[in-house]
């Protein structure tokens, strides 16, 4: 058994990180500065705590007595959040350095950051054909601006740690992972959970319109969700002392990712393209030889299995009773 901090616990990612690695026996402190109602799973056989974690004696109380850190805590959504919120994303280098250095103050033995695809060099993006971003290509650094930028200083922060104070840290570069319990409206949902929403909401109200942000030609690889918790403590408990890409090589245009989910709605959509939406840019693939050859890791759920469950759980909550915004809307 080990005891764990999972920061970032209210959120999509981590929610399902405690509940696996409470599955596997762990003691477990889940953190979020989220009201506990508002986090999008909650196990009740971990210590769960609302705290601030840009506050530094917050962090001290959050890791105190544990042996491990996952830190997945960000403000953070998707390219509609991330472009329009630059400061608020860029503020959460704060968690980061905080918790780096309450790990250190208190013990930790080991420490796990979720850093971000965004972190890559944009001129290495220009093309919707991107042959696959390897780790090396962070540098020259030309990150997104905001998000992609904070990430990528606070994965130094966390190698600076390492070699000075001898905290072993480690770090994985997520490529836009997806599945359910996650977020699906209100502006920080993903490609994925939102095409999904308006391809049901299409199908519910008989409007049969579909906004893409872009023109659709932009290309996206995309993880699900129980790959990615598998590629999370396979990275942890590695000796892989280096930022690693953790994402699926299966890139796709959003225009076929709108393909997919109609096939599983069984309907087709009249497509307008918002062209001065935010579309972020043009072409992001992951490059696996690394993971591959070092930890034998590669993604095992194609992208319309898990589209298909992704679907299937947003459709149960917007029709469910229980989600009164969505019922009201569709089933007056």
């Amino acid at each position: 058994m080990r005891n764990i901090v999972v920061a970032g616990a209210g959120g999509f990612i981590a929610g399902h990180l405690v509940k696996e690695l409470i599955k596997k026996g762990n003691r477990v402190r889940a953190v979020d500065i989220k009201p506990l109602n508002e986090w999008y799973q909650v196990s009740e056989l971990a210590e769960n705590l609302v705290l601030d974690l840009r506050l530094r004696e917050n962090c001290v109380q959050a890791v105190n007595g544990y042996n491990e850190v996952f830190n997945l805590a960000a403000d953070m959504g998707g390219m509609g959040f991330i472009e329009n919120n630059k400061a608020a994303c860029m503020i959460s280098v704060l968690i980061n350095t905080h918790l780096l250095i309450a790990s250190k103050e208190c013990g930790i033995d080991r420490f796990f950051y979720a850093s971000s695809a965004c972190v890559y060099n944009g001129e290495k993006q220009t093309d919707p054909n991107n042959p696959g971003l390897k780790e090396s290509d962070a540098y020259p650094a030309l990150a997104e601006d905001g998000y992609g930028w904070e990430k990528l200083f606070s994965e130094r922060m966390c190698r600076h740690f390492m070699e000075d104070f001898g905290l072993t840290t480690r770090v994985a570069r997520f490529h836009n992972v997806y599945g359910p319990f996650g977020t699906y409206d209100g502006g920080r949902e993903k490609a994925p959970a939102a095409i999904c929403r308006k391809v049901i909401e299409a199908s519910l109200t008989g409007i049969k319109d579909i906004t893409i942000w872009g023109d659709g030609h932009q290309t996206r690889s995309f993880m699900y969700i129980d790959d990615c918790i598998k590629g999370i403590q396979d990275i942890m408990y590695s000796n892989i002392e280096v930022p690693i890409n953790l994402g699926s090589s299966e890139m796709v245009s959003i225009n076929q990712l709108v393909d997919i989910v109609e096939e599983i709605a069984g309907i087709k959509l009249n497509r307008k393209y918002d062209l001065d939406a935010p579309k972020g840019v043009r072409g992001r693939n992951s490059e696996n030889t690394l993971i591959k050859q070092l930890l034998n890791w590669e993604p095992s759920i194609p992208l319309k299995t898990g589209m298909k469950k992704t679907y299937d759980w947003i459709k149960e909550q917007m029709t469910s009773t229980g989600n009164k915004k969505h019922h009201e809307r569709f089933n007056k």
